[in-house]
């Protein structure tokens, strides 16, 4: 059953690998084809026919020298691959790095701090920077484009703002946990007036409705100091002053002007008789 299903695999159809020409971003996908062609077609031949067969698809620009170097490195014997795979291995490592530079330089400009710390930000960014071909001032503007803007703007316009990646690093972090530490100091301090029974007076003051908050005595509406005196008898009631009872003075007789009075007085009834040219 197992040579028959040998037999069946032979017999299937199976798609080349592409022509690999050091094209950026492709050496996977190659890879990928090889090593399937490889075990569907190519399984009882030799690593070398292997080897040699995948050579056959290194072609154009930069990666025919590459082969050539490979290919007299082979018949020297200077080189010798025990498996395909180790052979495919040294493939990835030649031409893979330049594809993981532009996997990770993509990845650097599209990071952003967004929610993170200053401190979870920049490992991030170390991390994604190492192997990325970044390095020297692009390396510090991408830097500066992913974090927040806030932080940002207070070291670009700081007196002597950072010159060096490692200064970024390291000025951004403490700014950031700067701001952070004095963020929960203020929501300490809230928390303990709230809990110490609400705001301070001035502010419950200010929280009042408009009239409770300046209120001020208002003098009181002086009594009209013109016009017929009220009739014998009659009471005023919306005034202190009573004319002709229990003043000893008879109906009609002027009040008698006290000499204390200043002239200051004169024109306004006095509140205690009614009299005119004094006040008491």
């Amino acid at each position: 059953m197992g040579g028959e299903r040998g037999t069946t695999g032979s017999q299937m159809e199976v798609a080349k690998p592409v022509i690999f020409n050091r094209e950026a971003g492709r050496v996977g996908g190659f890879i990928t084809a090889c090593r399937l062609y490889i075990k569907m077609k190519l399984r009882g031949n030799t690593v070398e026919e292997q080897v040699q067969w995948v050579l056959t698809y290194v072609q154009g620009g930069s990666a025919d020298v590459w082969k050539e170097n490979v290919m007299e490195e082979l018949e020297s014997g200077e080189v010798e691959y025990e498996t395909v795979e180790e052979f495919l291995t040294s493939l990835r490592k030649e031409f893979g790095r330049e594809e993981e530079e532009l996997v990770k330089a993509a990845e650097l400009r599209r990071m952003e701090q967004g929610g993170k710390t200053m401190e979870e930000y920049v490992q991030e960014f170390k991390r994604t920077a190492r192997g990325s071909g970044y390095e020297g001032r692009p390396l510090i503007e991408e830097f500066k484009r992913g974090m927040n803007g806030g932080i940002r703007r207070k070291l670009m316009e700081a007196e002597n703002p950072p010159t060096s990646i490692e200064q970024w690093y390291r000025r951004a972090t403490a700014l950031d946990r700067n701001w952070r530490e004095s963020r929960r100091e203020e929501e300490r301090m809230r928390g303990k007036k709230e809990e110490g029974g609400g705001a301070p007076k001035q502010e419950q003051r200010q929280n009042l409705p408009w009239p409770l908050v300046w209120q001020r005595r208002q003098p009181l509406p002086q009594q009209a100091t013109m016009g017929p005196a009220p009739m014998e008898g009659i009471e005023r009631t919306n005034a202190v002053v009573v004319r002709g009872q229990g003043q000893g003075q008879g109906a009609g007789t002027p009040p008698r002007r006290d000499p204390f009075a200043m002239d200051i007085d004169r024109g306004r009834n006095c509140y205690t008789c009614g009299g005119f040219g004094h006040i008491a």
